[in-house]
């Protein structure tokens, strides 16, 4: 198979190389192609054929269902290896052994407060202030705290950066929850494991002794697994784009979550229960709403079954599905909305209009039903999914800098009006 690409216009013949990934995925690369033809470019809007950097993070093949971490199979990482562990294995690109994983966490907890100041900038909030909104502002906030440019050609300042942020993150992700029932603001215990002292600042009532549900922590720690990395996505561009003009990793991560906020990404699976609500003030018929999202015609959507990328089952769907099986046995939880879920997705595994199209549950789905199970209120589920996805924006914002990528800057085709005179005012 040849190695080039051959462009031909206008009697012109333009060669370019083909790159090969290590899992033998192709690319055209086109970088040349504006000064090799004269100002020719490609155009392709959501970028959905484009490339836009070469990367050794996350590996995604979305016909065969397959998502890996660093070559690792995701199956394999939820059932075997902790958050901490999988945090260390994209952002470092290999798995710790004991004495990295422990020293990795001491020096997180280390970091684990915030300056008090930031209670003000938190309270400045009402309480109808949207929590992602408020994650994204105080995020950004971090780095009046911490004004020191990361320099990148230092392992121990980059190190240093990264240990700050996932130690000061979950803190902010809690404090979040907090403001919004109206809890004091809790620091959390470093005696605890990493997923297990994000619970219990999360949780922890101030009249109460906070007790340990193994069951919980695990789902949860499974979660923040299945949303840590997802290759080039709308909120890991958006952090990698940002990052590209040298913009530090606390504002590229702010920009990540402003990205991630959208009902067609990080927002999904809020709207998954936003239906599931909607559907039972309408009396709850699934069957009905099932019928809806088959015709056509009908505006209805079935929020959380089928995926923008996978074409087939979501392998984390797989995975997450009997987390939540387990975690509303555990709880045993009598909850219409969960009555729902339940039915939907029974009818969908077995209606042939589902399961020819492959539109099964996906992770945004599970991922909702186990938030509502937990407590957690419908609009803070896509923080919980920025907290799990940090690590995956950490570690695409350190490769993209490490591989010290040009500034990004698309090109476009412009469509608007030719040159014409300026009309002065009185003439219009």
């Amino acid at each position: 198979m040849s190695d080039k690409a051959i462009l031909e216009y206008n009697g012109q013949k333009y060669e370019f190389p083909v790159i090969k990934g290590s899992e033998d995925e192709l690319a055209i690369d086109v970088k040349t192609l504006r000064s090799a033809t004269g100002g020719i470019i490609t155009i392709d809007p959501g970028y959905k054929n484009t490339g836009s950097c070469q990367s050794a993070i996350t590996f995604l093949d979305g016909e065969q269902g397959i998502l890996r971490y660093r070559g690792y199979s995701i199956e394999e990482l939820a059932e075997k290896a902790d958050f901490l562990e999988v945090a260390y294995l994209l952002i470092f690109g290999e798995l710790p052994n004991k004495e990295q994983l422990s020293k990795f966490h001491d020096d997180i907890k280390e970091e684990s407060t915030v300056d008090e100041e930031m209670k003000k900038i938190l309270d400045s909030f009402p309480k109808s202030a949207h929590p992602m909104g408020v994650l994204s502002s105080l995020t950004s906030a971090l780095i009046a705290f911490n004004p020191s440019t990361v320099d990148v050609s230092s392992e121990d300042a980059m190190y240093h950066a990264i240990v700050r942020i996932l130690a000061k993150f979950p803190v902010l992700v809690a404090w979040t929850l907090r403001k919004k029932k109206g809890l004091p603001l809790d620091y959390g215990d470093d005696t605890l494991g990493y997923v297990e002292n994000i619970h219990k600042m999360m949780f922890k009532r101030p009249n109460k002794t906070y007790v340990k549900n193994q069951i919980v922590i695990e789902a949860l720690d499974k979660l923040l697994i299945l949303h840590a990395d997802h290759e080039q996505n709308c909120s890991t561009s958006t952090v990698r784009i940002v990052g590209s003009s040298h913009a530090g990793l606390f504002a590229s991560l702010s920009a990540g979550i402003s990205a991630l906020w959208g009902p067609l990404h990080g927002g999904a699976n809020q709207a998954v229960l936003e239906m599931l609500q909607a559907i039972d003030d309408d009396g709850g018929d699934t069957k009905k709403y099932m019928a809806k999202a088959k015709d056509k015609s009908d505006p209805f959507r079935l929020m959380g079954f089928g995926h923008r990328v996978y074409k087939n089952f979501d392998p984390r769907a797989r995975i997450i599905k009997k987390a939540a099986d387990e975690v509303l046995g555990d709880l045993g939880i009598e909850d219409p909305i969960l009555d729902i879920a339940k039915g939907l997705e029974k009818e969908a595994l077995e209606d042939p209009y589902f399961v020819d199209r492959k539109l099964y549950p996906n992770v945004d789905f599970y991922s909702g039903i186990i938030y509502r199970a937990l407590g957690i209120p419908t609009d803070m589920f896509t923080v919980m999914f920025a907290l799990g996805r940090l690590p995956g924006w950490i570690a695409q914002w350190r490769e993209m800098r490490l591989n010290n990528e040009p500034i990004g800057r698309p090109r476009q085709v412009y469509i608007g009006e030719n040159s014409r005179p300026f009309v002065d005012l009185d003439l219009r």
